[in-house]
């Protein structure tokens, strides 16, 4: 007889998180999320400005999402009160929208206020939820902006390179760019364009309601990105992740 075969490595435990979790790809379900964790947030506002010039090259916001392939989505905000940040990662099943995971963190809110430099005051509370994932989203929707940004590197393109997976800017309010005539009815979509560039799309996800601002966060594209959350907006005007991670992130207990 021959040599004994080498046995492979172990193989990594699965976690199920919830009952109809068993239904999804096992690919899906794995312990622990790698995080790349590219830099200190300890930070002044002109060396965060300086870091996102740099940071901003790396940003892939030409690659189509493949919306056949996705299995979870995450949503995910951050609340601030009485200067604590909580931030809340929801995972949910696509389509279905069924819950699976939902991870908070919450610290002292670390950074003032400052336009198009959220990552800094919320990206501290996201490192520590995302390493509390145990299931691994195919993609994440941020409410922030991906590369609707004044140097392109929004929330969803900033902690886009810290995932390694696609994201997906949702703002609520437009920071930058300038969009032209948009119908009432759902599903209605115009450029968001920004000297010259189109940098994402204004979205109508509830009729008669005001657009979403959607952008390519990381390892996305405009078209999927949009039609991603379109998709994710079956009721609602806040694509239904984000507003499970809104509700969950608002909830601060004592």
């Amino acid at each position: 007889m021959g040599p004994k075969p080498r046995a492979g490595p172990a193989p990594r435990r699965r976690i199920v998180p919830e009952p109809w979790a068993l239904s999804l790809e096992p690919s899906s379900i794995l312990e622990p999320m790698q995080i790349h964790r590219r830099h200190s947030w300890d930070l002044s506002p002109a060396e965060a400005i300086a870091l996102q010039q740099e940071l901003r090259t790396e940003v892939i916001s030409d690659r189509p999402i493949d919306l056949d392939g996705i299995g979870l989505v995450a949503g995910v905000d951050v609340s601030v009160k009485n200067e604590q940040s909580q931030a809340a990662v929801v995972v949910v099943t696509y389509p279905g929208f069924l819950p699976v995971e939902t991870v908070l963190a919450r610290r002292p809110t670390p950074f003032p206020y400052v336009p198009g430099l959220l990552s800094f005051r919320e990206g501290p509370v996201l490192e520590e939820a995302f390493e509390k994932l145990k299931a691994e989203p195919d993609v994440f929707l941020f409410d922030g902006m991906g590369i609707a940004h004044p140097r392109r590197i929004g929330i969803a393109s900033h902690m886009g390179l810290w995932l390694g997976r696609p994201t997906i800017g949702c703002g609520k309010t437009l920071l930058c760019g300038r969009y032209g005539s948009l119908a009432e009815d759902k599903g209605a979509v115009a450029p968001l364009v920004d000297r010259k560039e189109t940098i994402g799309v204004a979205l109508r996800t509830r009729a008669g309601k005001n657009p979403m601002f959607i952008s390519p966060g990381h390892l996305a594209d405009i078209p999927s990105a949009a039609e991603l959350v379109l998709r994710c907006s079956p009721k609602y005007r806040l694509p239904e992740p984000i507003r499970l991670a809104h509700k969950a992130a608002g909830q601060f207990s004592p």
